[in-house]
């Protein structure tokens, strides 16, 4: 939870017997483009002490847990790692015990959409989705395939993954409400991108990327940034090239969507573009969430 000096201090709400009351929960995921590289830089500790999240999402860890070196005691550890070592993967780090967690897409989901992969490989095997349930709704951390520059893996994209992580959160939304967060690998709309005239139709902005999230939204997903944050100049990702994070020259491809019957719980969505480690850089969501208990 989030310690309450960080929010105005709340007091109980009487309701006969039973008081309620108000706390907290941090959300945060990151593309770490390699969880052992942030490590042995000395970045991910100054990023957990700082942001003091109660679950973390990351993707693009690149290892297999035994080869981790990062050591949090306070949270307990799920990882879902590519078969193909140092590539893609997902974990997530916890300070709640979930009541489950579970690797990958469900096989319902893979089967009716035929997620079966390309030349490129299979996502099935890429460690990209990890789903974590917990008592009021459903956490997915999620690292969507990239098309690449060439739009080879577009196809399988925007015909396959992306209607089947959809089918997959709509499944899980109709037992309770879903939160999914992680690198989608698309700039929404032209205000997620600082140049979108020169990258449209290019890999993360082209329209059957857009269209994917869209289909997100049109199914009543919420994204979280946008119920604070107008217009563009706020990115998660920059290319290592000409000086683009200095110059602020980066695009928005992390997101935070939630389920509409969570929204009124939305208390804060950020981007936090001061933290290194990575070209992408963390987002958080920050819920309120209640405890009753009965007097007497």
């Amino acid at each position: 939870m989030i310690p309450t000096s960080h929010y105005p201090q709340e007091s109980p709400v009487e309701r006969s017997t039973i008081d309620c009351y108000i706390f907290y929960v941090r959300l945060v995921s990151w593309n770490v483009n390699g969880i052992r590289a942030v490590s042995r830089k000395g970045l991910f500790t100054p990023f957990v002490e700082e942001l003091e999240p109660d679950v973390i999402c990351l993707q693009e860890t690149k290892a297999q847990q035994s080869q981790s070196e990062v050591q949090l005691p306070e949270y307990e550890e799920y990882w879902n790692s590519a078969e193909k070592k140092g590539y893609s993967g997902t974990a997530n780090f916890s300070k709640t015990s979930p009541i489950s967690v579970t690797p990958g897409l469900p096989q319902t989901s893979i089967d009716q959409f035929g997620v079966v992969g390309d030349a490129f490989g299979d996502p099935n095997n890429e460690g990209r989705v990890l789903t974590s349930e917990f008592a009021d709704y459903f956490l997915v951390n999620v690292y969507t395939p990239n098309a690449k520059d060439d739009l080879g893996r577009l196809t399988l994209r925007h015909s396959q993954w992306d209607p089947a992580f959809l089918h997959h959160v709509q499944q899980l939304e109709s037992t309770k409400p879903v939160i999914f967060c992680g690198d989608l690998n698309v700039a929404h709309t032209p205000d997620d991108l600082a140049n979108p005239k020169p990258n449209a139709g290019k890999r993360g902005f082209t329209s059957e990327e857009r269209e994917g999230f869209q289909n997100f939204v049109d199914a009543g997903f919420v994204d979280t940034f946008r119920l604070f944050h107008e217009g563009n100049g706020h990115y998660s990702w920059w290319s290592n090239f000409a000086n683009a994070r200095a110059r602020n020259v980066g695009w928005r491809i992390d997101y935070f969507l939630v389920s509409a019957s969570l929204v009124d719980r939305v208390v804060a969505a950020e981007i936090h573009a001061n933290i290194m480690g990575s070209d992408h850089c963390p987002i958080s969501l920050t819920l309120k969430s209640y405890v009753t208990s009965r007097r007497g």
